[in-house]
């Protein structure tokens, strides 16, 4: 009986304990990426060698460049060895009884078989994109620093592809590495749950960690030595070649590909687990009663790989994303400061937020470690909140980002031309760690239901579905005014403090103002490793939470990840809100870049955009409406695979009465497949709108300009799209992040046994209020945050075709 189980690839259920649980492989063996295959083929004495050999011209390409490169690229392999020993340490735990391993492997088969398919779309589309850009570049104009250093059209068509492809490719490696290691975390948290909370609580975060420091240091080392390398091959500060100064404008390529990656997988990744997630409460809570992650329901198995493709996978490359385009961003507003000042080095200027970020994944991996087990083991050992635990974490890693900062001003911006510039950015990164704390502590304000609003929308759940609703949206709109409020003071005051810092161009304009807030969105981003960490938390707390639910553990365990899950749901909410504050720092920074770019092309100064133009208008207009479309898009692809989610659940229920009994079987796989063809069916119009949109508008309106003479015309327009875009952007994505969070924690909140528990009215209430939101904050705020940033590279990249 058990062997044709096996054989026909669904679950045999019987009503525990009376018979072992054994859970489907949804795919017949696992799936390995082409590259880790090739590595893994390779006799391990060569691949030593191999290893030595590229370390090797690694440094010495690096120690031809500038020794802060060399210390750079130190920096980030002692992290990956770091990261290595996080590895072995949660791998060596054990993973718990063998239904919980059955479950956890057809958790990963799903995850990576998704993982495969969705990727290879991805890959396919960005050879195409980057065949175009080939296209463009060829037949595009110079600037004058290109013409006089002999960058001919070709070669830098060629670095701008190569740099698009090679940060594509990061990126899908980020996200792989987050999704290889919450497949493999979570049976080992839901085992640690039956000893201790504590102990469970450090098997996550270190998870969590080790995905964290190989994506943020994966992010610095690409761009270092692509920095080095372009550095090296062109010849540059050589005479006759180009200068220090141009080069970042060459990594351009490098965030797009890493947008466009983050892009697709966020939205697919979001579309998978949210889909699976409202067509399992749907059918699962509402209709029939069950708790989540009842073995019972046929989309359970679905809802959790959903947690890993989604939250992990798109997250890792989400992040990295982030970090590549401020990091590029600072790089050029950098080298752009530098030059009209004549700064005599100005590799300090450029080189300094790869510093910043190294020293980010060491004082990261510092608060990571901070976070320990505890002696007291036993289900009834005092239980600390995890909260509280992962916040003392992160003010410790914090206390440590702002003397790393200072220390990283002083070393690498001082200079003789304005001795005290450096006491002024290092406040600059000083407001960007503080915008970073403020705005975890108000996305915890408005998700964590141990505060107000979270508790005055479950109250609203005790009177019904509408009112909840109501209370949710208001609560999301609500939301975004004190975000809004702390990012304005935190540009101002970045801008204010450069300006003032006494660096002057040759007719004495102060020029610091736009590198003081690309300094304070380093300093912003100065503990990203953490509170990925703290992110990535989430997803592995709730798949362990469902494991330990299907495997039928004691109530005692339950509680357990129950509070964890709470928790990870609170750190998702607030690494959101961090994610668009830093969003909309790098996209203002990005805007500015693109202005200069224009500039250069166009051989005349564009510094300001005139709204009062109806075409720039216009193109404002656009950009709003972008969001808005993508926003819709997003949701009714959620919601239309839910519906097909539903569906077969629901048949399911109605042709195997049994299934409620424990006396038939479902049919995970059913689920699984449905998702899976939907969510990358539906990802690509939304992806397509986001990146045809710009060039469609900035081209229509150059040849429009053309014709009634007005030469910038493209570019200005597309400037406007921009700038409107990332402000309706930033509070979409506010509002969406914040709503759903705080519906699912009000869940949770109800759940805990208040205003009448599981199975309640209220409780009906607030899982509505929780499917409402799924799609809010798990698919189209987190793809916005990364929309904006996408547009922003996009339009930097094709700014030739505009003019």
């Amino acid at each position: 009986m058990m062997e044709n189980d096996m054989e026909s690839g669904t679950l045999g259920l019987g009503a525990y304990p009376d018979k072992p649980r054994v859970f489907p492989n949804m795919r017949t063996k696992p799936y390995t990426p082409l590259i880790f295959r090739i590595l893994l083929s390779i006799n391990v004495r060569v691949l030593f060698v191999i290893l030595l050999l590229g370390l090797g011209a690694i440094f010495y390409v690096g120690a031809s460049t500038s020794p802060i490169i060399v210390f750079v690229i130190s920096v980030c392999i002692l992290s990956f060895l770091v990261a290595i020993y996080l590895t072995k340490w949660v791998l060596a735990k054990d993973e718990g009884p063998p239904e919980m391993v059955q479950i956890a492997d057809a958790i990963r088969d799903g995850a990576e078989g998704f993982f495969k398919t969705q990727y290879g779309s991805i890959s396919k589309m960005a050879i195409l994109l980057a065949v175009v850009i080939l296209c463009i570049y060829l037949f595009r104009s110079t600037t004058p620093q290109q013409e006089s250093s002999g960058l001919g059209r070709s070669t830098s068509a060629y670095i701008t592809v190569a740099a698009f492809l090679l940060g594509a490719l990061c990126s899908g490696i980020a996200g792989y590495v987050g999704m290889w290691v919450s497949v493999r975390a979570n049976v080992r948290v839901s085992s640690a749950a039956r000893r201790s909370a504590r102990e469970a609580l450090q098997v996550a975060t270190r998870a969590g960690g080790l995905s964290a420091l190989i994506v943020v240091g994966m992010a610095v080392i690409g761009i270092a030595v692509l920095y080095a390398t372009f550095y090296v091959w062109l010849g540059v500060d050589s005479p006759g070649s180009m200068k220090v100064t141009d080069l970042p404008l060459l990594l351009v390529g490098y965030g797009f590909g890493a947008s466009f990656v983050a892009l697709f997988a966020q939205l697919g990744g979001g579309i998978y687990t949210k889909a699976a997630d409202v067509g399992a409460d749907l059918v699962g809570k509402v209709e029939q009663g069950i708790p989540e992650d009842d073995p019972r329901n046929p989309a359970v198995i679905a809802d959790l790989v959903g947690d890993n493709v989604g939250d992990c996978a798109a997250r890792g490359a989400d992040l990295f994303e982030s970090i590549a385009a401020e990091i590029i961003s600072a790089m050029i507003l950098g080298g752009t400061m530098a030059q009209r000042c004549k700064i005599a080095d100005p590799s300090g200027f450029i080189l300094f937020p790869l510093v910043v970020h190294s020293f980010d994944l060491v004082v990261s991996s510092v608060g990571i470690f901070s976070i320990r087990g505890t002696r007291e083991t036993g289900l009834m050992a005092p239980v600390e909140d995890p909260m509280t635990i992962l916040q003392k974490g992160y003010s410790f890693t914090i206390v440590l980002a702002v003397l790393a900062f200072g220390l990283s001003t002083r070393w690498l911006l001082y200079t003789d031309q304005a001795p005290s510039a450096w006491f002024n950015f290092a406040l600059c990164g000083l407001i960007g760690i503080i915008t970073a704390y403020i705005y975890v502590w108000i996305a915890k304000y408005y998700t964590d239901y141990k505060h107000e609003p979270v508790r005055i929308l479950a109250l609203s759940s005790s009177t019904g579905h509408g009112t909840n609703i109501i209370a949710g949206v208001s609560l999301g709109l609500e939301s975004t005014a004190l975000p809004v409020l702390v990012i304005s003071v935190s540009i101002i005051s970045a801008f204010w403090l450069g300006q003032t810092s006494g660096l002057v161009d040759e007719s004495g304009t102060p020029t610091g103002g736009l590198f003081g807030t690309a300094v304070a969105t380093m300093g912003m981003l100065s503990t990203a490793a953490y509170i990925l960490t703290m992110d990535m938390f989430g997803p592995i707390a709730d798949n362990a939470g469902g494991i330990v639910e299907m495997s039928q553990q004691p109530e005692s365990v339950r509680e357990i990840t129950d509070v964890l899950d709470a928790v990870g749901n609170t750190t998702k909410a607030t690494t959101k809100g961090f994610a668009i504050g830093s969003a909309a720092l790098a996209s203002f920074l990005l805007f500015s870049a693109y202005m200069d770019e224009v500039s250069a092309f166009a051989h005349e100064p564009f510094k300001q955009v005139d709204i009062a133009i109806p075409e720039v208008f216009v193109g404002g207009l656009l950009g709003s409406m972008l969001i808005f479309v993508f926003s819709a898009w997003a949701c009714s692809a959620v919601g239309r695979t839910a519906q097909e989610v539903v569906n077969e659940v629901r048949r399911q229920f109605i042709e195997r009465p049994g299934i409620m009994d424990y006396k038939e079987k479902p049919d995970y796989g059913r689920c699984v497949a449905i998702v899976a063809s939907a969510s990358l069916r539906e990802m690509i119009k939304p992806g397509a709108l986001a990146i045809i949109s710009p060039i469609v508008v900035g081209f229509v309106f150059r040849i429009l300009g053309y014709y009634t003479g007005q030469p910038l015309l493209g570019a200005k327009v597309v400037a406007a799209l921009l700038m409107f875009a990332t402000v309706t952007g930033i509070l979409m994505a506010l509002f969406l992040n914040t709503a759903g969070g705080a519906w699912d924690n009000a869940k949770k909140y109800i759940e805990t046994g208040a205003l009448g528990g599981k199975g309640s009215e209220a409780h009906k209430a607030a899982v509505t209020g929780d499917t409402v939101g799924d799609p809010f904050k798990d698919t189209a705020g987190p793809s916005i945050h990364v929309l904006i940033k996408m547009l922003a590279t996009i339009t930097l990249v094709m700014a030739p075709i505009f003019l």
